[in-house]
């Protein structure tokens, strides 16, 4: 038997080689996107999205009695944001081949800690926590906390899972 005949090294697989550069970010500095304003107008079309129309998120003179002093938004509409305030943040991954998809997997976790007045700007910061390789998909667990401008406690935090599909 020749020295050729040897079987050949498996190559990695499209998810593999991702796997390896994604789990190298797990426990990096967190990272944050741009200040977004959260809008009454946002706030409102919110409230006739979801038809939850509580007086404390649309009604500016009946909320202003409240300890909120004004509007909040609703504690779902900071949530749902996370999407685009993800999309600020910076990613120092190479591009990706075989890359089919991307889809949200769902949340460990969510707290509302802080309302968000009308008018507020938030950002999004995040930070690795884990990655799992599933066969051609990958998941991967980001802390993500909303933080809202001139503020010292934020928003909400929460555990979200993300899963990318490969080729």
């Amino acid at each position: 038997m020749s020295a050729n005949t040897e079987p050949a090294a498996a190559e990695k697989s499209n998810a593999e080689k991702a796997y390896e550069a994604m789990k190298a970010q797990i426990g990096g500095e967190p990272a944050s996107g741009e200040w977004f304003e959260l809008s009454q107008q946002r706030i409102n079309d919110f409230a006739d999205a979801t038809l939850d129309h509580q007086f404390i998120h649309v009604d500016p003179e009946r909320a202003a009695q409240t300890p909120f002093g004004g509007p909040i938004a609703h504690g779902f509409l900071t949530l749902s944001l996370l999407v685009h305030l993800s999309s600020t943040i910076p990613d120092d991954l190479p591009p990706m081949e075989g890359l089919l998809m991307g889809v949200n997997y769902g949340m460990n976790k969510v707290r509302f800690i802080n309302p968000v007045p009308a008018g507020s700007r938030v950002r999004a910061t995040s930070q690795v926590t884990d990655v799992t390789l599933k066969g051609n998909s990958i998941d991967q667990i980001r802390s993500m906390t909303v933080e809202i401008e001139g503020t010292d406690k934020p928003a909400l935090i929460a555990e979200w899972i993300g899963r990318t599909v490969f080729a």
